[in-house]
């Protein structure tokens, strides 16, 4: 997934990204409202990670924003405010979710795995392509009784189709998924990935649709 992190605290902020990106994730940073907003404006996030005191505003007001121009991508409130009434104007504002600084890594990492299934309106984390079982929730893939073993880019590659299925995602948005913006791209990394893919889960489990890009039908 392609996440991003809006804090203002450079070192909070690197020590999340550096866990979620090893998780498999895309991960940007934007340290205020006004380089979130530039963000927003170009890249499609599966979820949002926001502080709420920023150096050029609130970050209820970036929130209230966003669903008022009909941006449904989930967020997670992340803030030293734990008073309850804080936690009410953040959900007031259109939150899916709020955690109290500071926060254990692994939680905010299930955390983001819920809200944004949520946000994919995918109830179900499980899912069966075939003879091969995709466990969301808990980043595991069976063919039959065999777990079939994926490094985190080839999870958030897999994932990321999966999320989609039915729908055809041209190289550009599963570049998006899989590398933040300061990240270097080798041309063909999305070609290596599926073949990588197609060789541990089966040929037919993702399908090319010549000049458009890939899906998972």
């Amino acid at each position: 997934m392609r996440l991003l992190i809006v804090e203002d605290s450079a070192p909070l902020a690197q020590a999340v990204a550096r866990h979620l990106s090893a998780q498999g994730h895309a991960v940007d940073i934007a340290g205020s409202i006004a380089e979130a907003e530039d963000a927003l404006a170009v890249a499609d996030y599966a979820l949002m990670l926001l502080d709420l005191g920023l150096p050029d505003g609130s970050g209820l007001g970036l929130l209230r924003a966003c669903r008022a121009a009909g941006d449904a991508t989930p967020v997670i409130v992340a803030t030293a405010r734990d008073q309850i009434s804080d936690r009410i104007a953040g959900l007031d504002a259109g939150a899916d979710d709020y955690v109290v600084k500071p926060y254990d890594l692994d939680e905010l990492s299930a955390r983001i795995r819920a809200n944004a299934r949520r946000g994919q309106d995918a109830p179900s984390p499980v899912v069966e392509l075939g003879g091969v079982s995709v466990d969301r929730a808990r980043r595991r893939v069976f063919r039959g009784p065999e777990e079939i073993r994926l490094t985190q880019r080839e999870w958030a590659l897999f994932d990321t189709l999966v999320g989609a299925r039915g729908r055809v995602l041209g190289k550009p948005a599963l570049e998006e998924a899989l590398f933040a913006f300061d990240a270097e791209i080798e041309g063909n990394a999305v070609e290596v990935y599926v073949s990588r893919l197609r060789r541990k889960l089966g040929a037919e489990v993702i399908e090319t649709r010549r000049g458009l890009g890939y899906l998972v039908p």
